[in-house]
């Protein structure tokens, strides 16, 4: 995938503070979640430093023939208009049953109250959409994509 033209001078930045061409690494420009609020305070989540994981359905990954993230993946996350935040880099990928995710790696989600409950109460919803999206039905043992990653580049000003 090449990197959106929208966001082609931000990438330059990046590039620049980089001793080898980091392009061949992009995955992709991204919003976290479904809805405007929940990915725009996410993506801040981010760029606060509190939010250094995700997760998603494998079987959405899967449905749009997409591959997962790989450790050493570049890429740019936007607010839900496509505006971009920052740059992460993938860091760590476990696919793990859904009703297997740990308490640490909810914490290292930082959402809400970075909890585990939280985290299974708000994936549950946004796992149940994902699924009727696809047309599948959630499970306790759904695959569940676990990523790590830090963020490398914030732009100085909105890209």
């Amino acid at each position: 995938m090449s990197v959106p033209a929208r966001h082609v001078e931000l990438w330059k930045a990046f590039a620049r503070t980089r001793a080898v061409d980091p392009t061949p690494r992009f995955l992709e420009a991204f919003h976290f979640d479904d809805n405007e609020p929940s990915a725009n305070q996410l993506a801040a989540l981010v760029v606060g430093g509190r939010k250094r994981a995700t997760a998603a359905l494998l079987w959405a990954y899967e449905s749009e023939d997409k591959r997962i993230p790989e450790p050493g993946d570049l890429s740019i996350v936007t607010d839900f208009q496509g505006n971009a935040v920052c740059i992460i880099e993938t860091c760590r990928v476990e696919v793990i049953p859904f009703s297997q995710v740990s308490a640490e790696f909810a914490s290292t989600e930082g959402e809400g109250d970075g909890s585990l409950g939280y985290w299974r109460r708000a994936h549950e919803a946004f796992f149940g959409r994902e699924c009727q999206r696809i047309g599948r039905s959630p499970e306790p043992d759904m695959p569940v994509v676990c990523e790590r990653f830090e963020v490398v580049f914030q732009p100085s000003a909105p890209a």
